[in-house]
């Protein structure tokens, strides 16, 4: 019997009857539903009682046991799924409940489809590679990587901060900004974008380093290989700046040394044939809408 994990942190009730047909068509299919515990309140009403499940909590009761994870909900919610699966080596799929969804690209009309193109192999497994964050004071224990991103950026509404950044040791740049986005190729199209950085297609295997509101208007985003190891230093009037991975943040303070690295491992997403992230964009940025298309 196959087995699916599934995962979100909040479904709006506009979306809850979409979930009670999507649960029913995997039991019809004959899979085994495992539900991320916490998750179960999100779940009330929505998982019937004639569907049996059994419940996780991390990745070590997955291992060798899901074929994959259902994320559902945004792209936030699929950047928090990476935790639970860590190097597990298990794919993960997207649900789209949310927005944008670059990500998490199955619609909600798409459910019945979409489960039984899964169920039947009919897709491709895309490698998206990850950022490790280290430093002297072991920021994000255990769970200090990240598959869009990570921001140094000023704690609050204090003035710019400065950004010491080097390549392999080799002086770079001191950005005078608001804040620093590294990205990997999959964070390219989150807040970097939104910040002016380019897209950068999956597999490319680069870092880019995008400015927030940068001060000289002529610096810009740069590319660099993700073999390579990048360092900053934080500095400003104000003692405290915040660091964050994805959507999980701290509190630093000028002392501490940050580094980014390419992770050890890398997450899978599941992608249907009839996906593809040239669509993706197409479709989510209204590329084409121009009459002359």
């Amino acid at each position: 019997m196959e087995k699916v994990a599934i995962y979100t942190r909040y479904i709006a009730d506009d979306f809850k009857h979409h979930l009670v047909d999507f649960f029913d068509i995997l039991h019809e299919r004959n899979v085994e539903l495992m539900v991320y515990e916490p998750s179960l309140p999100v779940f009330y009403k929505v998982l019937k009682d004639h569907i049996p499940y059994s419940t996780f909590n991390s990745h070590l009761d997955l291992r060798d046991e899901a074929s994959f994870l259902v994320s559902i909900g945004g792209d936030g919610t699929l950047l928090d799924s990476t935790l639970l699966i860590r190097d597990s080596g298990i794919p993960i799929v997207g649900i789209n409940t949310g927005r944008l969804g670059f990500l998490a690209r199955i619609s909600l009309d798409e459910l019945g489809n979409a489960v039984d193109e899964l169920l039947n192999g009919n897709f491709e497994e895309e490698e998206r590679t990850l950022l490790k964050l280290e430093s002297d004071s072991n920021l994000f224990p255990n769970k200090n990587f990240a598959l869009n991103e990570l921001t140094i950026h000023k704690k609050d509404s204090t003035s710019m901060v400065k950004i010491h950044t080097y390549v392999n040791g080799e002086f770079l740049n001191t950005y005078w900004a608001d804040g620093l986005i590294i990205s990997t190729p999959t964070g390219s199209t989150a807040y970097s974008l939104s910040c002016g950085g380019p897209i950068v297609y999956p597999g490319s295997n680069n870092f880019v380093i995008t400015p927030v509101a940068p001060h000289n208007l002529n610096v810009r985003p740069i590319v660099l290989p993700d073999d390579c190891k990048l360092s900053f230093r934080v500095e400003g009037r104000s003692e405290q700046f915040l660091a964050s991975l994805d959507s999980r943040t701290e509190v630093i303070d000028a002392s501490t040394q940050l580094s980014v690295v390419k992770n050890d491992f890398s997450i899978k997403l599941l992608r249907l044939h009839d996906y593809s992230f040239l669509k993706t964009i197409r479709n989510k940025m209204n590329w084409g809408l121009d009459i002359r298309n």
